[in-house]
């Protein structure tokens, strides 16, 4: 059963806890545009090289940085100063050896291919061609493809590296309100409701009891606030909004919001952007700095540090099996009877079958303790068979089907 262990986990569970903070960096933020980018040029080279091998030759693109640039925003209008700086870092097979002789595989421009149109696909107001620079510094690599076949494609790929991952289920109503919040102000329905709101949303969620308070910052577009009068009244509508939003998730809690709580109004300083998000103004960005694998950043539960946005989806184990876990921790909660929370560790060792993990580490807190041999066997059964597809994940990364952050 693949090293499978199921155990109970004694303790009182998150949402007994009196104090819970969760965060969510959204769309716009600098750290979701570094995963987002390296996921995006990730997605590029995966699709090249099918296109062109029928295989997905090795690559990591794990390490973009975002470095901010400047913005004179103002009521009405405004200009990028400086443009935001993007670069995409890590290695790529460059190169391949075939029958015909060496072919070069063109990475500059798929990066910049992918990453244009990432950002175009995202934002409605930061322009790819006036507003960013993009480079790339990118170790070659090559790769000698008759020998590839000839030794045939495994099934089952071997892992890269000795890592985990890990996720849970279900999320707590603190967790489900901030990052509902996110894809609500980041939703089109809000975007043509209120075009002020920027896609740079974060959210900041405390609950002390039963009382929940969100502090959301949002960047508003300079260009659809007139004045102090109508930008303090957005702010009032987005307040509201959230409100009403929060309190059908949460009808049982104290609901608080706050929004831009930076703002100085009687000294004329506000949270406006030319673009819509805050890279415009000099904060940086860096992959793997923001949400996990569940789009959250939650510090009262276990997380793993490894970036999933841009390691290859073949045998990284630093993104299938963080997936991997997520997957199987919201199957077993949601098909296993009598589960309260559950807990999903999964430890690879490099070169050894991705399916084969050294461990695969099932806590499960169950609504009435102790765990029966049902339970046990469930868990272990519907591991076993997400470990037999994860091949398939890779599939369902590429084609933009699993949520990594």
């Amino acid at each position: 059963m693949k090293n499978i262990y199921v155990s109970e986990y004694i303790w009182q569970g998150v949402e007994n806890l009196n104090v819970e903070i969760v965060e969510r960096k959204g769309l716009g933020h600098p750290d979701y545009i570094a995963d987002g980018v390296a996921e995006a040029v990730s997605r590029g080279l995966c699709n090249y090289y099918l296109s062109r091998y029928n295989t997905i030759l090795h690559h990591n693109v794990d390490k973009v940085l975002v470095v901010g640039g400047q913005a004179n925003p103002r009521f009405g209008g405004g200009e990028v100063l400086h443009p935001i700086r993007i670069i995409v870092s890590g290695r790529a097979t460059s190169y391949v050896k075939t029958e015909a002789g060496l072919e070069f595989i063109p990475i500059g421009t798929i990066v910049l291919k992918s990453v244009n149109e990432w950002i175009k696909s995202n934002f409605r107001y930061l322009d790819p061609q006036e507003h960013l620079i993009v480079d790339y510094k990118i170790g070659q690599g090559s790769v000698d493809l008759v020998k590839i076949f000839e030794l045939g494609l495994k099934k089952i790929p071997l892992a890269n590296d000795t890592s985990f991952g890990i996720s849970y289920a279900p999320l707590s109503t603190l967790e489900n309100v901030v990052l509902s919040t996110e894809h609500l102000l980041n939703s089109p329905e809000i975007k043509k409701r209120i075009p002020a709101l920027g896609e740079d949303v974060k959210v900041m969620g405390l609950r002390i009891g039963k009382k929940i308070i969100l502090t959301v910052a949002v960047a508003m577009i300079s260009r659809w606030v007139r004045d102090r009068d109508e930008y303090l009244n957005i702010k009032e509508e987005t307040k509201n909004l959230i409100l009403d939003h929060v309190l059908k998730l949460a009808p049982d809690y104290d609901i608080e919001i706050h929004i831009n709580v930076g703002d100085k109004p009687d000294q004329g300083v506000f949270y406006l952007t030319v673009t819509g998000t805050s890279a415009e103004h000099g904060d940086d960005g860096a992959t793997g700095r923001g949400n996990r694998v569940n789009g959250l950043i939650t510090p009262m539960r276990p997380m793993s540090l490894e970036a999933t946005a841009g390691k290859n989806p073949v045998s990284h184990v630093g993104k299938l099996f963080n997936v991997a876990a997520n997957i199987i921790a919201d199957r077993i909660y949601k098909e296993v009877q009598g589960i309260k929370e559950v807990y999903v560790g999964l430890l690879s060792q490099i070169g050894k079958p991705i399916n084969e993990p050294l461990v695969v580490d099932i806590k499960i807190v169950p609504e009435k303790p102790p765990l029966t041999s049902n339970i046990i066997n469930e868990c272990k059964a519907i591991a076993s068979e997400v470990l037999d597809n994860i091949p398939r994940l890779t599939l369902d990364i590429i084609e933009n089907k699993v949520n990594l952050f």
